[in-house]
């Protein structure tokens, strides 16, 4: 009596937790073109292309400075002495070094200017994707701009309801 009770009590669980995997909904949006999407993001490239050149017009000032003084090295280098050319050769390396450190630290700032401006939007679209979550019931929802699923469940794609969230057409 009390195997079959067990046997009963299992099987009760089992069916339980199966319809409850069941009414899990699972949802999907291309996050990547939600955003291209909104107004904001061409505000954004505006902003970030200004400030990004800046970076470019100093860089191809030093890269011409560096190309003029290369080029003179290579005018007199056989007039030279060693001491010289030394001294233009320890020149030149240094203009090369300072130009790819400023390749570098303009790279890092243009990133963090991009996460600077772009953070608001990623959490407005968020916020918009996680009302319309809640309000239609989904347990789940995938981006489906990063993901790509061979075997997956049916999922809504929910960038109407996302979309009229957020008053876009």
């Amino acid at each position: 009596m009390k195997r079959l009770f067990k046997v009963a009590l299992v099987a009760g669980a089992m069916l339980f937790l199966g319809n409850m995997a069941q009414a899990q909904k699972i949802g999907h949006i291309n996050f990547n073109q939600l955003i291209d999407q909104m107004p904001e993001t061409k505000t954004i490239k505006t902003q970030l292309d200004a400030y990004q050149k800046t970076f470019v017009d100093t860089y191809q000032t030093m890269a011409t400075e560096f190309q003029t003084k290369g080029q003179a090295y290579e005018k007199d280098r056989a007039t030279m002495n060693d001491a010289a050319r030394t001294v233009k050769e320890n020149e030149l390396q240094d203009l090369q070094k300072r130009i790819q450190d400023f390749q570098n630290d303009a790279r890092g700032k243009v990133e963090a200017k991009s996460n600077e401006l772009t953070k608001p939007l990623f959490t407005k679209a968020k916020d918009a994707i996680s009302a319309v979550a809640k309000e239609k019931g989904y347990s789940y929802v995938l981006d489906s701009s990063q993901t790509e699923l061979l075997v997956s469940p049916t999922a809504d794609d929910m960038m109407a309801a996302v979309k009229l969230k957020l008053g876009l057409k």
